[in-house]
């Protein structure tokens, strides 16, 4: 099984739509998974339906603080074989709350080990932020997926994001990996995006997901409708790049896992 992290610290760069449409189309692919919305904003909690005002004390800032067993927080989504652990709001308490804890940077790895057996992909959807929750996410992942939008200040964002995942490895999380670049909201009409898209091919290399995630309205009209793109439109274009993200991951995996 892998824990994967959904991470940028820069905002509307199509993280929490990507943790929601992979985790989706893995489950149709027939793997189990597990998403977990890391971000206090609960975007992914209420993409998959859920209201994050509704969560009666079964959240992950309660799984975080130690009040709540994390197979208690477990809530069934549409999808048969896709789970999800909500956020809400009070999830910017813990990074209080986890100040005087012990280990405090490995409390989600820890609440999440006994899990690790019952899915094959666990999804971390982090908060466009470097705090400890997101530090959190990374000690617990196995590697890092990070979406970038094909313009020339997210480039500049990712320095900050890759000395972080530099810092967790040596100090952390030495087994964290970069799982890839994932370029999102991609338009090819649009000179400048085909040139980021390229720098980023030239910089990278084959970290760069072969698949691009292209804008799409009905991609970004679903989570008001609170389903992954799979479910709202499956003939979409949105639907059809996320299942060749998953299939292209599965096929990444499927490559290391026989070296």
């Amino acid at each position: 099984m892998k824990v994967i992290a959904i991470a940028n610290q820069k905002g509307g760069v199509g993280k929490t739509t990507t943790a929601i449409n992979l985790a989706a189309s893995l489950a149709v692919l027939e793997k189990k998974v597990l998403v977990i919305d890391a971000d206090p904003q609960a975007n992914t909690t209420s993409g998959l339906n859920f209201n994050p005002q509704d969560d009666q004390g079964r959240t992950l800032y309660e799984v975080l603080i130690g009040k709540l067993d994390i197979r208690d927080a477990l809530v069934q989504t549409e999808m048969a074989s896709l789970h999800l652990i909500p956020s809400h709001v009070n999830l910017v308490g813990a990074e209080f709350d986890l100040l005087e804890v012990e280990n405090r940077e490995s409390v989600l790895k820890n609440a999440l080990a006994p899990l690790r057996e019952d899915y094959d992909y666990i999804i971390i959807d982090c908060s466009p932020s470097l705090g400890l929750i997101t530090v959190n996410s990374l000690t617990a992942a196995d590697s890092v997926i990070i979406p970038v939008q094909p313009e020339f200040f997210a480039l500049e964002g990712l320095a900050k994001l890759l000395e972080t995942i530099r810092i967790v490895q040596k100090g952390l999380n030495t087994a964290l990996t970069i799982e890839g670049f994932l370029v999102t909201m991609f338009d090819g009409r649009t000179r400048m995006h085909t040139q980021v898209v390229g720098e980023l091919r030239e910089n990278f290399g084959d970290l760069v997901f072969r698949t691009i995630i292209q804008r799409n309205i009905r991609l970004s009209e679903a989570p008001s409708y609170g389903k992954p793109i799979i479910l709202y439109d499956v003939m979409s274009t949105g639907s059809s790049n996320y299942l060749a993200l998953a299939r292209e991951l599965l096929q990444r995996n499927e490559t290391q896992n026989e070296q």
